[in-house]
């Protein structure tokens, strides 16, 4: 089992910043991947910014050169350094982590969730 808690959303003005944190707790040795997601009013969930199963980073074209994810594994939390936020950006985000499960396979972990909302 893996727990997940998110912290940081909240109310900006565009081009403004800020910056998820996903704290992780639990069988952590069994995560192959980390990421972050996002659904915003009448879209689909979609990958923003994500951890590879090799430590490399991948990013939704539209938050490339705006967003950073970051790890810090002694504390065991994912970031999300969010900069130049565009009303777009408004979406709840979600902390993901995909794990190996014995006799199961791979399965993912969800956060709870957190709300950004980007006003002009």
């Amino acid at each position: 089992q893996v727990q997940l808690v998110e912290s940081g959303g909240g109310l900006v003005q565009a081009g403004g910043s800020l910056r998820l944190s996903c704290a992780v707790s639990g069988s952590i040795f069994s995560i192959k991947t980390m990421g972050w997601y996002r659904q915003g009013p009448g879209k689909q969930r979609e990958l923003v910014a994500g951890f590879t199963t090799d430590g490399s980073t991948k990013y939704a074209d539209s938050v490339k050169g705006r967003f950073t994810i970051s790890r810090d594994n002694a504390k065991n939390t994912v970031f999300l350094q969010m900069n130049s936020l565009k009303p777009e950006d408004t979406a709840v985000y979600y902390c993901n982590v995909v794990t190996m499960r014995y006799q199961v396979g791979l399965f993912p972990y969800w956060g709870q969730g957190t709300q950004v909302t980007v006003f002009s």
